[in-house]
């Protein structure tokens, strides 16, 4: 709380709403109390939706931007007749994200025929990267 003088006259002031609040409920304004916090709570949960949205959206933008260039990388190898010579382990990574190029890392995880956590998955498709780079060069 501030305190200030404007034309021989004190004035105190205060951007806290909850102190707002509290002065609004001791001069027995409960109804514009309660209009207040409403205003609060929905500005928050607007705010958490948005976060949470922003969140999502950029999640999604960078598992398609991963899945081009692990694509381009996997057609480049098919291209060169250097694909079915990666290892098994490679080779089923590789066919799965070329056959199933929206699948995040969870879903090719799933449908894989050998079970695969998500950092393997993860492991492999930065190999085959790593591989399509020294080729490519």
């Amino acid at each position: 709380m501030k305190k200030t003088t404007r034309s021989k006259v004190t004035v105190l002031y205060t951007k806290d709403s909850g102190m707002i609040e509290d002065l609004l409920t001791l001069m027995g304004d409960t109804a514009r109390t309660l209009d207040m916090m409403d205003t609060k709570i929905m500005k928050s949960v607007k705010n958490n939706i948005n976060r949470a949205r922003n969140c999502d959206n950029a999640n999604i933008s960078k598992t398609v931007e991963a899945s081009i260039k692990q694509r381009t990388a996997i057609e480049f190898l098919e291209k060169t007749d250097r694909l079915y010579s990666l290892p098994q382990e490679l080779l089923e990574v590789a066919l799965l994200r070329r056959d199933n190029p929206e699948a995040t890392l969870k879903e090719l995880c799933k449908i894989s025929q050998t079970p695969i956590s998500l950092s393997g998955m993860n492991h492999r498709l930065k190999r085959i990267m790593e591989i399509y780079e020294n080729e490519k060069n």
